[in-house]
């Protein structure tokens, strides 16, 4: 796998048992027989062992594997792009180029069009090549390796460039300046730092210290102890811990979500995962840190070279066009108007979630910016003894502040609004299938129906009209009994209409086409029983005919014997 110098991974090996000793093999048979029992028994336990380590090292690859696609996303959002499966998306060279161009800020070579294999391997040689240019040592890695989507070879790859872009630039010295450690003890002394003195908290490695949660929440309490009531966790809640923290870090410090808390609260955490996801907190809380030094300086900076009057209106633009951005963006998450479908409003969600990600985290830190700016200006006015300054009304910091605060509310409304509204769209797609299962399923039964009564054989003889009759007025029955069945779709296409289903045309036309189907239906059932009433007549008035023929034969056959008595 690929290796950075400096960074070794630990690997446990399995001890190798020597089969080839020749006194074992010369002993005597009982003392053979006495071994062979527990021979067998250390065979089973060996093949589980092995099992075991197999199955916690898919487990591990697992969870490198998602993590990793994460982390590469929360860099690719930068410019636009995004992969679905690690192993698959990296092979064409085209992804892993640009993800090297936004960690490094340089420009590489222009990729290779072509979707044949011979160009993605150019493509991944040359950012392979850009690696080596930047003094990565790639152990056992080729570009064939990346194109056949090897998937050790492609997280050691990632891995890698974690390690040169975003671990191996940490460097933290000791109290005592003597000594200075580098990636990833580095990191590690960071986090035991900023997490001492906090009750059960004792980082010692990046693997089981992180399991219960409180060092994520320590974390984030040392830098913004507003987002996080650290008293309030307790170590045996540990699901619960890991999943505050891993929500609070992504809505409120912006961080992508990297691990989830069954990635963490396991029997052997992966280190390679909660490294990568760890010096993410490193890099944003180090650049607040930062931002925050670099505004006491610019101060400073302004103070000296500036006059004081152009660094109020400085303030002042600035804290105009923030204000104005809120404002304009309440309008904007104030209406609720949504887009009237399932897919639309989906969309609305996640162009929602992508403002809050990407948009607010920078005007996050322009609010912060002007809190530095107005503390430079009062700093400088203190320093010449000067009146301390007054912004104009309207654009003072807890002008700022309470605005803010108007905006996060409406965004709490806005989510809750579109999640209902999400809700209420699943349930008249619901309803919807529904509609059309039933709608199927009536033109079915109208059309067998329809062919069925069209059918005059009743017959030629009186009783079989008369058993027409009956099957008919079974068919009747049967038909007025479907009737509330067929009034079902009519008020199933009502409801949707009334809720502003969004395809209530094709909905209303599929119920008109019902109930015209059975209005044909009963006026065919109609005209079958009038054919059939005069059908049954004529017969009953043949059958008299045959009943008069006949007693006439009876008198004519009396008359004919009447003579001779």
């Amino acid at each position: 796998m690929a290796q950075i110098p400096g960074e070794v991974d630990n690997m446990e090996g399995l001890p190798a048992t020597n089969n080839n000793n020749p006194a074992a093999r010369w002993e005597s048979p009982d003392r053979g027989w006495e071994r062979e029992q527990p021979a067998a028994s250390t065979a089973a336990a060996s093949l589980f062992e092995c099992s075991r380590i197999k199955a916690l090292a898919d487990e591990r690859e697992a969870v490198q594997k998602k993590t990793f696609t994460k982390w590469v996303n929360s860099h690719l959002a930068r410019v636009g792009c995004h992969i679905a499966d690690l192993y698959a998306d990296l092979r064409d060279g085209f992804v892993l180029t640009r993800l090297l161009e936004v960690l490094s800020g340089e420009q590489l070579p222009r990729p290779t069009r072509g979707r044949m294999r011979i160009h993605s391997l150019e493509n991944v040689d040359k950012a392979l090549q850009f690696l080596k240019e930047q003094r990565v040592h790639l152990e056992n890695v080729g570009s064939h390796d990346i194109v056949d989507g090897n998937h050790r070879l492609t997280l050691g790859l990632v891995w890698t460039i974690i390690l040169r872009f975003q671990i191996q630039v940490i460097k933290i010295e000791t109290e005592d300046n003597r000594e200075t450690r580098s990636a990833k003890d580095a990191l590690l002394l960071w986090c035991q730092m900023k997490t001492a003195g906090y009750p059960e908290v004792n980082i010692q490695n990046f693997t089981t210290s992180w399991r219960d949660g409180l060092a994520f929440n320590a974390l984030i309490h040392r830098h913004r102890p507003d987002l996080v009531d650290f008293s309030k966790l307790t170590k045996s809640n540990a699901n619960y811990n890991l999943q505050r923290a891993f929500r609070t870090a992504e809505q409120h410090l912006g961080l992508t979500r990297l691990l989830d808390p069954e990635d963490v609260n396991m029997e052997a955490p992966d280190e390679k995962s909660i490294i990568t996801y760890v010096v993410s907190f490193y890099h944003y809380f180090s650049k607040m840190k930062a931002l925050a030094v670099e505004g006491k300086r610019i101060g400073k900076v302004l103070d000296q070279v500036l006059e004081v009057g152009k660094i109020i209106e400085r303030y002042e633009e600035l804290a105009a066009e923030l204000l104005a951005w809120i404002h304009r963006t309440v309008g904007l998450i104030s209406n609720q108007k949504f887009a009237n479908s399932l897919s639309g409003v989906q969309q609305q969600l996640q162009a929602f979630t992508a403002y809050c990600t990407l948009e607010k985290p920078v005007k996050f830190q322009e609010k912060g910016n002007l809190e530095v700016l107005l503390f430079s200006i009062q700093s400088k006015l203190r320093a010449c003894n000067r009146r301390l300054f007054v912004p104009r009304e309207g654009c003072g910091i807890w002008d700022i502040d309470k605005a803010w605060g108007q905006l996060e509310k409406a965004e709490h409304e806005r989510e809750a609004a579109l999640r209902a509204e999400l809700i209420r769209q699943e349930k008249l797609e619901l309803l919807a299938q529904r509609f059309d299962h039933k709608v199927a399923m009536r033109e079915s039964w109208l059309n067998e129906n329809q062919r069925l009564v069209s059918q005059d054989n009743f017959g030629y003889e009186l009783p079989a009209v008369e058993a027409a009759m009956k099957k008919h007025e079974a068919i009747e029955a049967d038909i007025a009994a479907y009737e509330e069945r067929v009034q079902g779709v009519a008020e199933l296409a009502q409801a949707l209409a009334a809720e502003g289903y969004y395809d209530a045309r094709r909905v209303a036309a599929q119920r008109d086409s019902v109930l015209r189907q059975w209005a044909l239906l009963t006026g065919l059932v109609g005209a079958r029983r009038t054919r059939l009433e005069q059908n049954l007549a004529l017969q009953k008035i043949f059958q008299e005919m045959v009943y008069m023929v006949d007693w006439m034969e009876e008198m004519q056959v009396g008359r004919t014997w009447s003579p001779g008595l």
